[in-house]
């Protein structure tokens, strides 16, 4: 598995539960609603647990093959995302770990494994991405802070949609806001100068303990002429549970250098 695909999985995996109910889809028009009260309702949504331990499967397409994988996925709030992927759920291949300052991961096809930092993801997107940007992309939130800019806001598709007054040099991030939960309903990065594009589309959400939570995704990415899609379907979740972050890169592997 290349690394770019792995950090794809990693991106976009978010925990889940099963659902209670999906809830409605949305059938009145939405009415506009200032970019600041947005925010407020948007940021009040914001998952606040300790620990994450889910389970869940994905069907990964690129322009040559598609794969169907089960993962599992655990997250140490603000301290390590780890995600396991395996076939069938039996034959291990590939493991990754990732903590504020380290990207690492190794697959099992070809013995190989990286070692590095995030400055790997910032040549593959064209932008500068930090632990906790990709930490708030895996559980349903915003990927940049929103109160650290001014926003502006207007009605699309249906939902709040959200763009800075100011973007910066040829890359735009823009985020869909549910208007009856406030959750995303998609977010998107575009790199205009590299023709790079991030889609996250939460397809729907189920509740847990009165919280709720996407429970499909869909994920575009292209850069250039590769494009890769993974559909997600989270299958169990537990919060605040105390977890094992099991990582060692086996003896013989060969390193990665990008």
């Amino acid at each position: 598995m290349k690394f770019f695909r792995l950090i794809l999985l990693v991106f976009f995996v978010f925990t889940a539960c099963k659902s209670k109910q999906n809830l409605a889809s949305k059938t009145s028009i939405t009415k506009r609603m200032s970019a600041r009260k947005v925010v407020k309702k948007h940021l009040a949504t914001f998952l606040d647990k300790k620990t994450i331990d889910a389970r869940l499967n994905i069907v990964f397409k690129d322009e040559k093959q598609q794969q169907k994988l089960k993962v599992k996925l655990r997250i140490d709030t603000n301290k390590v995302i780890w995600i396991n992927v395996t076939y069938k759920g039996m034959v291990l291949l590939a493991r990754a770990k990732i903590t504020p300052t380290s990207v690492s991961y190794y697959e099992k096809i070809n013995k190989t494994y990286f070692k590095g930092d995030f400055s790997l993801l910032e040549v593959l997107f064209g932008s500068e991405i930090n632990f906790k940007q990709l930490q708030n992309m895996l559980i349903g939130e915003s990927f940049l802070d929103l109160k650290t800019q001014k926003h502006l806001s207007s009605v699309n598709e249906n939902a709040h949609f959200l763009f800075p007054d100011q973007q910066n040099k040829g890359f735009d991030v823009l985020f869909w806001i549910n208007p009856m939960h406030f959750k995303l309903d998609k977010q998107v990065l575009q790199n205009r100068n590299k023709n790079q594009e991030l889609k996250v589309v939460y397809k729907a959400y189920a509740s847990f303990d009165d919280v709720f939570f996407p429970k499909k995704i869909q994920i575009s990415a292209k850069a250039e002429n590769k494009f890769t899609h993974l559909d997600i379907d989270y299958k169990t979740v537990i919060f605040n549970k105390n977890i094992s972050i099991p990582f060692r890169i086996p003896k013989g592997y060969k390193p990665i250098v990008f």
